[in-house]
């Protein structure tokens, strides 16, 4: 597994002083344009104590590896943050890629003057994070997005510098995310006092399944109808010191994987984690977005709606499919796309896409979907033969046979997975094969 650097400049460190938090930023994008340091929002918020420990939270995962813990600290991914206009997004994901973080300040926990929307890094180093971790539910909390003017004149000499390796692993889990969590209902949801009791009650280790049963949420050592998966346990650590805050607790699974996603109402903000399937195993191995980045129109497409956000809090579908002349399942295949980029993401509470733009450089989509690129040689190379609902794909390990009804494979990594992560690049191959020959037809 290769990895990207992504550099990180501050012009100085954040830092909270006499109740104001000032947020450095480094480089980023913004409705203006490019920005070296943006600056997006000055004001109080109203909830001090949950907004600190909730940014806190992210900070944390943004530092966690819950799979194969180091024995010293790592590499320190600053998080992101979005401004959306009438709200805040700060996300993290963990170093081992399994553990994605989210805070959102809406609304309700921000007044203030927003002067950009946009997205850049957050400074969230050692001092800022001793002194969140002191902020009392009476203080006051005035939060600074981008250091102004005044602030770094007084600094002389504190510009900030870090240099942090991106795997590809942990890249692509972005774009995972918000493929697999579109993908997600709610599945049940506990109140007050019954969403403390049963988060300080889950075990710390092994695999559970949670369903809701009646007012309650059952846990269980077994599958059973309407659950969702929990694996690792542990990995939702960052919720417990935000219940004594906490209005209530969802949870959000899909129908047919099994990823799960909790989130904290908050007042005036929502924390969310979303766990991959497995403790040891991230959001990147997931394979989600890869049939829609197969479809040949999917680039061009993207280029189109990527054109129309405007750091929207809320991508709403069908006014894009209107704006862009696209049908609503092509722009949707726009927004997988969009999301390889990190350029969109996705609030399970609003059931909605977001637009950001994660300052990262991932022009090369195939870079990070190494079977989807192995798919398309197969298809340059003219290995592959449809017949009817069925295809045969020659390889140098020999001849796969290929379902295009259910998408299964004779290959060795079908069969361990069974489409569990994603379409092997004998499918994808020959569903790209399919998609043309029905074009020509047309």
């Amino acid at each position: 597994m290769t990895s990207s650097t992504q550099a990180y400049t501050y012009a100085a460190p954040s830092s909270l002083v006499d109740g104001r938090l000032g947020l450095a930023t480094s480089g980023g994008r913004a409705l203006s344009g490019p920005a070296v340091a943006p600056r997006f929002f000055s004001g109080v918020v109203t909830q001090a104590a949950p907004a600190a420990a909730a940014l806190l939270g992210v900070a944390d995962v943004a530092l966690a590896r819950y799979h194969q813990p180091q024995s010293r600290p790592g590499w320190v991914r600053d998080p992101v943050v979005t401004c959306n206009g009438d709200r805040l997004r700060f996300e993290s994901f963990s170093a081992c890629g399994g553990v994605y973080a989210r805070l959102d300040l809406l609304s309700g926990a921000l007044d203030g003057e927003v002067f950009d929307r946009g997205t850049t890094n957050v400074d969230v180093n050692a001092p800022l994070r001793e002194a969140l971790a002191r902020i009392g539910a009476r203080d006051p909390l005035h939060l600074g997005v981008g250091l102004d003017e005044l602030v770094v004149t007084t600094m002389d000499g504190a510009v900030v510098e870090k240099k942090v390796p991106l795997p590809e692993r942990w890249l692509r889990g972005f774009a995972e995310v918000q493929v697999i969590a579109s993908g997600m209902d709610q599945r049940g949801e506990l109140a007050g006092m019954a969403a403390v009791r049963f988060l300080r009650g889950l075990p710390r280790k092994g695999t559970v399944w949670v369903a809701q049963a009646g007012r309650e949420l059952k846990v269980s050592p077994r599958q059973i109808p309407g659950s969702v998966q929990l694996a690792g346990p542990n990995r939702l650590a960052t919720l417990l010191p935000l219940l004594r805050f906490a209005k209530s607790l969802r949870v959000y699974g899909p129908a047919d994987a099994a990823s799960s996603a909790w989130e904290l109402e908050l007042p005036g903000m929502r924390y969310t984690l979303a766990l991959s399937p497995e403790r040891w195993r991230g959001f990147s191995g997931e394979g989600a977005v890869l049939d829609d980045l197969a479809t040949d129109e999917a680039e061009n497409d993207a280029d189109v709606v990527g054109m129309l956000l405007n750091f929207e809090p809320e991508v709403e579908i069908g006014l894009l499919a209107d704006r862009a002349g696209l049908p609503a399942d092509r722009v949707r295949a726009a927004l997988t796309q969009l999301g390889v980029a990190g350029r969109v993401g996705y609030d399970l509470s609003e059931a909605a896409h977001f637009h950001r733009e994660l300052p990262y450089d991932k022009d090369d989509v195939s870079l990070f979907n190494p079977r989807l690129a192995k798919a398309r040689k197969l298809v340059e190379a003219g290995a592959v033969h449809l017949r009817g609902e069925s295809a045969t794909v020659r390889t140098s390990g020999g001849t796969r046979q290929v379902s295009l009804a259910d998408g299964s494979c004779t290959c060795e990594w079908w069969w361990d997975h069974r489409g569990s992560r994603g379409p092997c690049k004998h499918v994808l191959a020959a569903r790209i094969v399919a998609r043309a020959a029905v074009e020509v037809s047309r």
